[in-house]
């Protein structure tokens, strides 16, 4: 993710790490400016708490091509979403049909009756990081 935060501090954008304590040690932390600057960097407690401080600063979840904790990470905004707990967009880049599965997977579990059909409609899938960026957008100013 620190590639991505670089990138959109590159093209102007702020951006605001959430790591927790016991993460710290493994990760680099050093300050970084660039055009559009480094942004605060919050420290919480526990991964639980670093999920809440990123769902309640979010305007927007982007679902990258990512492993274990980007699963945990979707899964429970996911379940959010479907409690009313929030209702930001949740675009997911299939780059390279990646989160085909993940997708076959909602599908499965809506189709056995685990969840009802709103679920799908909650995500919006792309293919590339570009149309990802066209998807906010215009869910966005609908907001």
């Amino acid at each position: 993710m620190g590639a991505v935060a670089v990138a959109a501090q590159d093209e102007g954008g702020m951006t605001m790490g959430v790591i927790p304590a016991h993460l710290v040690p493994r990760e680099r932390l050093a300050g970084r400016t660039g055009p559009g600057g480094a942004g605060p960097v919050v420290v919480t407690e526990t991964m639980h708490e670093r999920k809440k401080v990123m769902v309640m600063n979010a305007d927007a979840f982007v679902m990258l091509p990512g492993g274990a904790g980007t699963l945990d990470e979707v899964f429970e905004i996911l379940t959010w979403r479907q409690l009313g707990l929030h209702d930001k967009p949740i675009v997911v880049v299939n780059a390279g049909g990646y989160w085909d599965p993940f997708l076959a997977l909602l599908d499965r579990v809506v189709a056995d009756g685990f969840a009802d059909a709103s679920l799908l409609g909650f995500i919006t899938v792309v293919p590339d990081a570009h149309t990802a960026l066209d998807a906010l957008a215009t869910s966005l100013a609908a907001r």
